[in-house]
């Protein structure tokens, strides 16, 4: 059942990984007026707003990253003292 627990945690984590770039999106459109920052090919983005960027981008990543893995470590622990009872 571990490895039950693991894989919807890694489950989890990808899903809140997808919703938080999108959130992260919408907020930069919402803030600025203009698109994110992707790719080589966008040339028109000063430094500034793309390591602004990248600096968000990276604290939301691993602000969920940090919170799927407690959470997973949680659900295993309760899982684990659920079982030593029954």
């Amino acid at each position: 059942m571990n490895f039950f627990l693991k894989l919807l945690g890694a489950g989890v984590s990808l899903g809140a990984g997808f919703l938080g770039t999108k959130l992260v999106n919408k907020g930069w459109e919402k803030a600025t007026g203009n698109k994110p920052p992707k790719g080589n090919d966008d040339m028109e983005t000063s430094l500034r707003s793309a390591l602004t960027f990248a600096l968000i981008s990276a604290f939301v990543s691993t602000l969920i990253q940090v919170l799927a893995s407690r959470g997973t470590q949680r659900a295993i622990a309760r899982f684990g003292k659920s079982q030593d009872i029954v």
